[in-house]
């Protein structure tokens, strides 16, 4: 062809040159004499110069579109060029040129037919030819323009419309590799990560405040929420490189869209942890209650409202304490230091003032051992020790495990105080009436019933009632079920709630106004107003 006839005049005439002359000066003084006079006569020559540029760039183009070339060629011509000092004027101009034409045309067609993951993997292809073109038979001078050029129509220029149609996509269908290589890539241009970043704290606060503005979905909130934070705090990890400005702007999305909605987060926060810290909870190890304790921490570090999650946590710290429902106090000791380092020792004062009255409520019990049958005596024991102090039985609160055998074998019933001396009667007889049970436990009678309904009328019958019915009535007899069944070994049997009257609610709204919680409306005595 006329390329390769022109690469070889050139070595001819070089080689020539120095042949005729080599027995005068050095070597270098022939060839350099060899390439003037080669470009003085041939090269300068403005049609053979130009064939020969578009005989190149020709070639190029046919192998940006697949087609197989001689690089071989092409390496020895823009050689040649470059020992002829005419490869930037005469050919990376008009190449630079043609490049920018090409992929603005091919960047603007492609965003419009390929989804967001092929075009990046296009993308991505482009710039290794182009490199590797570079590295194959272009000048080494031509690699940053080059790179640059291509960056800029197929990745600059569609920033905004790259991440309008991906990523949020990529994002919900957690596409790690598309997000890895699209921060790569976005990481390459001016002003791609900060177009990256934008819309990656729109998406959070976006998707977050679907997860805590809906009422519907509080049951899952917080779980929801953890599962949300593990998403992208994976993504960083991995697809952005754990760079510090992503992981800065994802913590002020969170707190942004997590405090929309004010108090309720974090009081399911308080539930939440409350689930986790009580006995039968899901969590295998220590180790894994440890993890998930420190993950809620993280969330709970965004909420405005803490002392929402304090009054919530301190009345559910209380009832497992008091119920026995912890599951370790070790723990409990554990997310307690977790507030303490948190929010400082002001907020968890009165927290720990509830174990330190747990651990005097043991030693009081252990010294009162003797005197524990008699409830008036260890009232004056008590007071005698707490000058200055209330006293006041919560009997609701009391609980008990019973220990019984039936025809099926050993059971274990977790019981309230009310219904331990209920069932401890019938360790002296199998049949009592409702007249003699009143009598032996000094119940009061509405709270008997209650009781009595609970071990005979509902799921675990511990008791069978005559005559059957779901209400207890004054002449009704009840007699040890020898034959109760149940799949558990312990058995929890739940109290009868008691059903508010209308007299129940006129007491209380008399007490909030006595309190200055309440006020009646001056014009219409059946409305109240909260006084704030």
């Amino acid at each position: 062809t006329l390329y390769k006839q022109l690469r070889q005049v050139c070595e001819d005439h070089v080689q020539a040159q120095i042949l005729q002359f080599r027995d005068l000066v050095s070597y270098s003084l022939y060839r350099d004499m060899g390439l003037e006079l080669f470009r003085n006569h041939i090269i300068s020559d403005k049609m053979v110069q130009s064939k020969t540029i578009d005989g190149i760039l020709l070639l190029i183009a046919r192998e940006r579109s697949g087609e197989a070339v001689d690089r071989s060629l092409l390496r020895s011509l823009l050689s040649m060029l470059s020992d002829l000092q005419v490869y930037k004027d005469s050919f990376e101009l008009k190449f630079l040129e043609e490049t920018n034409c090409l992929y603005a045309a091919e960047g603007q067609r492609l965003m419009q037919e390929r989804e967001v993951p092929e075009y990046l993997n296009h993308v991505s292809k482009r710039l290794e030819e182009e490199g590797d073109r570079v590295i194959t038979y272009l000048d080494h001078s031509t690699q940053k323009p080059l790179i640059a050029c291509v960056e800029k129509q197929l990745l600059g220029e569609h920033l905004t419309a790259i991440l309008q149609k991906g990523l949020d996509h990529l994002l919900d269908e957690n596409r790690v590799p598309d997000l890895t290589q699209m921060y790569q890539l976005f990481s390459r241009v001016k002003g791609g990560q900060q177009a990256l970043l934008r819309h990656w704290s729109e998406y959070i606060k976006t998707f977050g405040t679907t997860i805590v503005i809906n009422p519907e979905k509080d049951k899952d909130m917080v779980q929801d929420l953890l599962d949300f934070k593990d998403k992208v705090d994976h993504v960083i990890e991995v697809c952005f490189q754990r760079n510090e400005r992503f992981i800065n702007l994802m913590k002020e999305s969170f707190e942004t869209f997590i405090n929309k909605r004010p108090n309720k987060p974090a009081e399911l926060i308080a539930k939440h942890v409350d689930s986790k810290l009580r006995a039968g909870n899901r969590e295998a190890t220590d180790e894994e209650l440890e993890r998930s304790l420190d993950k809620i921490m993280i969330v709970f570090r965004l909420i405005h409202g803490k002392d929402v999650f304090e009054a919530f946590y301190k009345k559910d710290l209380a009832k497992r304490l008091l119920v026995g429902k912890s599951a370790s106090v070790d723990a409990e000791k554990s997310m307690l230091s977790k507030l303490k380092h948190e929010c400082g020792a002001a907020f968890t004062s009165k927290l720990e003032g509830m174990f330190k009255d747990m651990e005097l409520s043991k030693d009081i019990m252990v010294q009162f051992k003797q005197m524990i049958k008699l409830q008036e005596v260890f009232k004056t024991f008590y007071l005698g020790k707490h000058s200055g102090r209330k006293l006041q039985w919560q009997t609701t609160l009391g609980h008990a495990v019973l220990k019984a055998e039936f025809k099926e074998g050993k059971k274990e019933f977790q019981v309230s105080l009310f219904q331990t001396l209920v069932l401890l009667m019938f360790n002296e007889g199998d049949e009592f009436s409702f007249e003699e049970v009143k009598v032996a436990t000094g119940i009061e009678d509405s709270e008997l019933r209650r009781t009595l309904q609970s071990l005979a009328c509902g799921k675990a019958r511990v008791l069978t009632k005559s005559p059957k019915g779901k209400e207890v009535e004054d002449g009704d007899k009840f007699i040890f079920n020898g034959d109760f069944k149940h799949k558990l070994f312990r058995i929890k049997i739940n109290q009868i709630q008691m059903k508010e009257t209308p007299g129940d609610l006129k007491k209380r709204i008399e007490s909030l106004i006595d309190r200055d919680y309440m006020e009646r409306d001056k014009d219409n005595p059946n409305q109240y107003h909260y006084v704030a």
